[in-house]
């Protein structure tokens, strides 16, 4: 007998697990994005290219991985829905682009992946039926031959606030945490939270990934920006004097990679200002995008 409660938590922790072995070989593409293609599992089909858990639960005739039909683009969609199965409470409606590891429900592999992406899009539909939030997950990494371990080199994280009962556009922007291209990619889906309620669920359909952003070089990187005071309670001012070149956007991400500011019309200025003041105490990651390319760098708010 499987214990769902216990390893609702590992599901939740393979967001941050970065040890993901690569098995596919075909990069910058998500597999199977507009969920058209599906492996028949008998009782049942699974979105090929995803994992998910219909293995463990459709031994109790319930699945909560489906197949929606129309898609909002092409025949079909994924339906994600959390439901309750008998004597093990309720089970989160999850996918994810690769393998987990069924006893764990940690990740095993992502896909290929090396371009540097500023957003993972698509469109949604969902609702929580509870106070327990959905969400959808990127994580890009690289293996590092020095450490024997993988890199985060990007993330994105939204919750899914409120609802849409309608086919939406959704954006999921990427924090970089440096400039090195990746080299694999993890895109989990979830309808629900660390808490289900029966009967959450999240529908998803037309993956893309949009923009791109151009790397720096290591010395350019180091030198190019300073953020001062770091830490800062307040005001964070960004001195791009080395870089001789004007920003274009700057974003600043949570640890989870939420966008929490944004700014598109960026001063002309050798040196910009932000009002950190309302951020909770923590770390953070800022984005300063210019015709050069990306720089990030990590700040606190204290």
């Amino acid at each position: 007998m499987f214990k769902f409660k216990k390893s609702m938590k590992g599901t939740l922790q393979f967001l941050l697990t970065l040890a993901i072995t690569v098995t596919t070989s075909q990069a910058q593409i998500i597999p199977n994005a507009g969920f058209e293609n599906w492996t028949s599992m008998g009782a049942y089909s699974d979105p090929t290219g995803w994992d998910q858990l219909n293995s463990l639960t459709s031994l109790f005739q319930v699945f909560t991985c489906e197949q929606g039909s129309p898609g909002n683009v092409g025949s079909y969609f994924l339906k994600l829905t959390s439901k309750t199965v008998p004597g093990a409470g309720i089970v989160p409606g999850v996918a994810v682009s690769g393998i987990i590891d069924v006893p764990t429900q940690q990740p095993k592999s992502g896909f290929v992946f090396t371009a540097q992406p500023q957003a993972l899009t698509g469109k949604w539909q969902h609702m929580i039926f509870g106070n327990s939030q959905g969400f959808v997950d990127v994580k890009l990494t690289r293996w590092d031959s020095s450490t024997n371990s993988r890199i985060t080199v990007a993330s994105g994280h939204i919750d899914l606030t409120g609802m849409a009962m309608s086919w939406a556009n959704f954006s999921v922007p990427m924090a970089y945490l440096e400039t090195t291209s990746p080299d694999s990619c993890i895109i989990t889906l979830s309808a629900s939270g660390s808490n289900p309620t029966n009967n959450d669920y999240l529908w998803v359909d037309d993956l893309s990934f949009t923009g791109s952003v151009t790397s720096m070089s290591v010395i350019d990187e180091e030198n190019a920006i300073k953020l001062f005071p770091n830490p800062s309670n307040s005001l964070l001012s960004i001195d791009m004097i080395s870089l001789n070149e004007p920003a274009t956007q700057i974003m600043i991400f949570d640890s989870k990679g939420n966008l929490l500011i944004n700014m598109m019309n960026v001063s002309s200025a050798k040196t910009n200002t932000i009002n950190i003041g309302e951020l909770a105490k923590g770390n953070y990651v800022i984005n300063v995008i210019s015709n050069k390319g990306l720089i990030s760098k990590k700040f606190i708010k204290n």
